[in-house]
């Protein structure tokens, strides 16, 4: 970039940066997001399909999950990387409509493109957008339907719908019953859900009916001695974060040995140092040990002849857990072992689980501590099952909290959109077309619902718009029988969260794209002269080993 002073340039970026102004950056920034909206687009509802993404080194993920598709993908684009974002944020917030918060600011940049091009000014598009995300937070709150803590059945519906489409559709019943189990059981009075009170273990074998609900912990390890007791009853449990093993000086130091009296008298006192430890952990009166770190041979040979159940290397966040459920607290010194320090648990037993051992914590004190087992026939079955498990947990505790859902099947949106073209009518002058814009963008829901089940999208809009105006609220698209019903009957229900969340980080989104005239990338910057264009980017961008987006959608 440069600017002329009589005839002699000066040079202000550094050369080999690149610029591009105006409507070239916003028209680039548009592409990339759009090129990311319809990346996982066609994953949308029961019918749609799933990607398989490989990365560098060959690991391959099989997934419909929004979220985890935009993770794997190696995004470059910046505008690209802040759709991306709409999706962790969604994620984070309520676990579920990921990939209909990414499409809904796909289609409000699409439609400002056309704003644009009529000669609007993107600032009044940006206040068009935020006013019609007020008003649609307003109306969503308006027509929510109440749910109560005890109605099961419900809950049960909301994690179902949470489920279709991520490949656990013949056990659907089975997992659902088991997801709102879970959250009863770590639910506090007030409805709060601390989803960390759930555990989830994923285990290949066996079928999915084969999955189950243990109500303590479940820890994948074994016993590190096979004199141990395999079963320990009413068991007084020690955290340890310290190795029992010999301790090493932290200097560097040198110890000369002339004879083998000297060798022998060396491996005695270190023998005897370990031994001290593990007296120390009996004394406490402690029968059943985790320890974050090593356990030394000798360690593990007094521990089993004192019948004390010990596993070591345990992983952080499991050693939080069995904290919160045994009542423990974690001991990072040995010299801090006391009964005082000691957790309770009913039993403690080593089981095989399709043929591997695991170590199950039973009978806990804090009863809010349950574990998941998810069963399946291959490893990547049993992790789209886990990520769908996790989006259907998260979405019942969200309804816990906030006591309100709505229909789903694209219901909400229909009536947005005509709500807001009532509203839009209202405020007039420019404005009125942002919001315009704004309304039929959130038809792309029940259009890409209908497109993704081989259905007539225009028929079927038209459709669902006369059901609406008639005032059926909840209408939404059956994908099943390819046509318009009652959601609410159906028992196709989200929580309200998911729907105020996706439009308002989606509109968020959109606004920050559109404001951006200008794009200057410094020398350094991989992306090729005269700025990151999509076309360069083989459909999306260098996506690990993908052959360019296009084909695979």
């Amino acid at each position: 970039m440069s600017t002329q002073l009589g005839g002699q340039p000066i040079f202000i970026l550094k050369e080999g940066s690149s610029r591009t102004r105006g409507r070239d950056a916003q028209g680039m920034n548009i592409t990339a997001a759009k090129a990311v909206a319809n990346a996982v687009r066609t994953t949308l509802g029961p019918k749609g399909m799933d990607k398989m993404l490989v990365d560098t080194i060959g690991d391959i993920v099989i997934t419909n999950d929004g979220v985890t598709i935009l993770k794997e993908m190696d995004i470059e684009h910046p505008a690209a990387k802040m759709m991306v974002e709409v999706a962790k944020t969604q994620d984070d917030e309520v676990g579920d409509g990921t990939t209909t918060a990414v499409v809904i600011a796909g289609e409000l940049l699409k439609r400002s493109e056309e704003l644009l091009e009529q000669d609007v000014h993107p600032t009044v598009i940006a206040q068009g957008y935020r006013q019609a995300a007020v008003k649609a937070q307003e109306l969503l709150k308006s027509f929510a339907i109440d749910v109560k803590a005890k109605d099961a059945d419900i809950l049960k519906k909301i994690s179902e719908t949470a489920m279709t489409g991520k490949g656990a559709e013949s056990s659907k019943e089975k997992l659902c019953a088991l997801v709102v189990k879970a959250v009863s059981m770590v639910a506090e009075a007030d409805g709060s859900v601390d989803i960390e009170n759930i555990k989830i273990e994923k285990k290949v074998g066996g079928s999915i009916e084969d999955s189950e609900i243990i109500e303590g912990m479940i820890i994948d390890k074994e016993r590190v001695h096979p004199g141990m007791p395999v079963k320990v009853s009413n068991a007084k449990i020690l955290l340890l974060n310290a190795a029992v093993e010999f301790k090493k000086t932290e200097v560097d130091a040198e110890i000369n040995i002339t004879s083998p009296d000297q060798l022998q008298a060396f491996l005695d006192e270190e023998e005897r140092m370990i031994k001290s430890i593990v007296d120390k952990i009996i004394a406490s009166g402690a029968n059943v040990v985790f320890c974050q770190k090593g356990i030394d041979d000798i360690a593990q040979h007094y521990l089993s002849k004192a019948k004390v159940l010990a596993v070591r290397r345990v992983k952080k966040s499991d050693m939080e857990k069995l904290a919160r459920a045994t009542g423990a607290s974690i001991v990072s010194s040995i010299d801090a072992i006391g009964d005082s320090e000691l957790g309770k648990a009913g039993i403690v037993e080593e089981r095989k689980v399709s043929g591997e051992e695991m170590i199950f914590v039973e009978d806990c004190k804090n009863p809010k501590a349950v574990s998941l087992i998810i069963r399946a026939g291959t490893e990547h079955v049993v992790a789209e099952l886990d990520r769908a498990m996790e989006d259907a947990i998260r979405v019942v505790g969200v309804v816990l909290e906030d006591k309100k859902c709505v229909a789903g099947g694209g219901a909400p949106e229909i009536e947005l959109s005509l709500r807001l073209r009532e509203y839009a009518a209202s405020v007039g002058g420019r404005i009125q077309l942002a919001i315009e814009a704004f309304a039929n963008s959130l038809e792309i829901i029940p259009r890409t619902l209908a497109e993704n089940a081989g259905l007539d999208p225009i028929d079927m809009l038209v459709a669902l718009r006369a059901s609406h105006e008639a005032g059926n609220k909840t209408t939404g698209l059956n994908v099943f029988e390819g046509k318009p019903s009652d959601m609410v009957k159906e028992g196709v229900l989200e929580p309200l969260r998911v729907k105020t969340q996706a439009i308002a980080s989606a509109a968020e989104a959109a606004i920050m794209i559109l404001r951006i005239d200008d794009i200057i990338a410094s020398a350094k910057s991989s992306a090729p002269e005269g700025g990151p264009g999509m076309d360069e980017m083989g459909g999306m961008g260098g996506m690990g080993g993908m052959g360019g987006m296009p084909g695979m959608m």
